[in-house]
């Protein structure tokens, strides 16, 4: 009796930390995958210039 109670305790204690690990790597993977994306619009930007400076002609 005792041991089903515990490993029903363990199983939930260990799908916990199986979530946070996988929320955790996805999370990462995301950050990962939004840098060139964010460098490629840095390079844009300071190619491109602002439209600010244009219009004063």
């Amino acid at each position: 009796m005792y041991k089903s109670l515990i490993i029903i305790i363990l199983a939930f204690c260990l799908n916990a930390c199986v979530g946070l690990l996988i929320s955790t790597a996805t999370d990462a993977a995301i950050a990962v995958a939004k840098i060139p994306f964010k460098v490629g619009g840095a390079v844009v930007d300071v190619v491109t210039g602002d439209d600010d400076e244009k219009s004063d002609d």
